[in-house]
């Protein structure tokens, strides 16, 4: 048996959670290959206009999957750190079911359906029996798993703080981690900064529980927990860094509401919104970063 993992979505946040989990059962798997064009264009013509370009890239993924695999691995969360997901998580799953339903396509159910915090576990646990696994391996692999991860999360903390002793200019890059951390989606931003004499600081790579609790700060209703995560972020880093980018892909309800929260209460930084969208130019972004940046340094008296 072999599973299929779309390189889309949450793969760039529990990467290593599910790939360790599926080593350490002795599972085959592939994953989809980095994003490009081919990939884009299959997920366009898959999904109606309104659709979010994470959820294009997505479908584009599971499309490259199909015949390559026996199961595609599709998880839904309807709950993160206790707090709510946005809408595309909890009906991802119906949505590819519905998309590819004239296929011959099996998905690989991973459901963490409430707030409870043992209920990822559970999900393992019932994917682990699907796939007929041992219950004291599921035990293992989703330790080892919850390890990788949590070691993995660490590390880049840890290298991050590192780069704010620097002297250069650093930048907050506040963006969710399927589109940041897909190059073909922000990789423009990540390189642009770093071409610009800037330090790119992630706030995907700040602690969670931190910024969660930091995020009470400015709000107490914000209902979900990504993007609890990042404003958390901005508290903690806020004085910390010269600037922050607002990076989004379009069209997100969440990240348009709370982005122009973020903007009317962090006025004494210089804030930049950039949207990505289907298109392939890079220009516009990487002009306006070098608009950004100068203003930047004109507040510094360079």
């Amino acid at each position: 048996m072999k599973i299929g993992i779309p390189r889309a979505l949450l793969y760039f946040k529990y990467e290593k959670l599910w790939t360790t989990f599926f080593d350490e059962t002795g599972i085959e798997y592939i994953v989809s290959p980095e994003t490009d064009k081919d990939i884009l264009t299959a997920g366009e013509r898959l999904a109606i206009d309104e659709t979010c370009l994470p959820t294009k890239l997505l479908l584009g993924h599971i499309e490259w999957l199909i015949g390559k695999c026996d199961y595609i691995f599709v998880p839904r969360i309807h709950y993160s750190n206790g707090y709510d997901m946005c809408t595309k998580f909890l009906a991802v799953l119906d949505l590819v079911i519905n998309t590819f339903r004239d296929r011959d396509v099996k998905f690989l159910y991973y459901n963490v359906y409430d707030k409870k915090p043992f209920r990822e576990r559970k999900a393992f646990y019932k994917m682990g029996k699907f796939l007929k696994i041992k219950r004291s391996q599921i035990k293992f692999a989703y330790i080892m798993g919850r390890q990788a991860q949590m070691y993995y999360d660490m590390f880049r903390y840890d290298e991050q703080e590192k780069q704010l002793n620097t002297t250069k200019n650093k930048v907050l890059v506040v963006a969710h981690s399927y589109n940041i951390g897909d190059g073909y989606v922000g990789g423009v931003v990540v390189d642009t900064i770093k071409k610009l004499g800037c330090v790119p600081i992630m706030a995907e790579y700040a602690n969670a529980s931190e910024c969660i609790k930091a995020s009470l700060n400015v709000s107490r209703t914000l209902p979900w927990a990504y993007n609890k995560h990042l404003l958390g972020a901005i508290e903690l880093y806020k004085d910390k860094v010269d600037g922050i980018i607002l990076f989004t892909t379009f069209p997100c309800g969440t990240d348009s509401m709370v982005n122009e929260m973020i903007v009317r209460k962090y006025k004494d930084k210089p804030i930049v919104t950039l949207t990505a969208d289907t298109q392939n130019g890079t220009a516009g972004i990487e002009t306006r970063l070098e608009s950004f940046v100068d203003i930047i340094n004109f507040k510094k008296g360079r």
